[in-house]
């Protein structure tokens, strides 16, 4: 069983940068892979990173490639999302997800925050 608080969201100017952060509680932290879903009003949910447990394994989607990087310290049991050159289109409630599959992570993570909001204005 893991916890998952996100924090760090709020308002960015377009080309800025964001760091959202999730915390987790529970002692298996380091079993779990970890990622970052978001969701714009009126869009479904959809993946945004991935990270394995130990950080070796990072995926992303085409829309983040090269701008947004995950990240993790296990010891902080602690996964980051570090968001550059926003966009307008990123704005969405960010969520922290958690699953002991990397693949199943990617699609229907067993564990889910409450999410926070990025709003990027143009």
């Amino acid at each position: 069983q893991v916890q998952l608080v996100e924090s760090g969201g709020g308002l960015v100017q377009a080309g800025g940068s964001l760091r959202v952060s999730c915390a987790a509680s529970g002692r298996t932290f380091s079993s779990y892979a970890m990622g970052w879903f978001r969701q714009a009003p009126g869009k479904e949910r959809e993946f945004v990173a991935a990270i394995s447990s130990y950080g070796g394994t990072t995926k992303y989607a085409d829309s983040v490639k090269g701008r947004f990087t995950i990240s993790r310290d296990n010891a902080k049991m602690t996964v980051y999302l570090q968001m550059n050159s926003l966009k307008p289109g990123d704005t969405a409630a960010y969520y922290c997800a958690a699953d002991v599959g990397f693949g199943r992570l990617q699609v229907e993570p067993n564990y889910w925050g409450q999410g926070t909001q990025v709003t990027v204005s143009s």
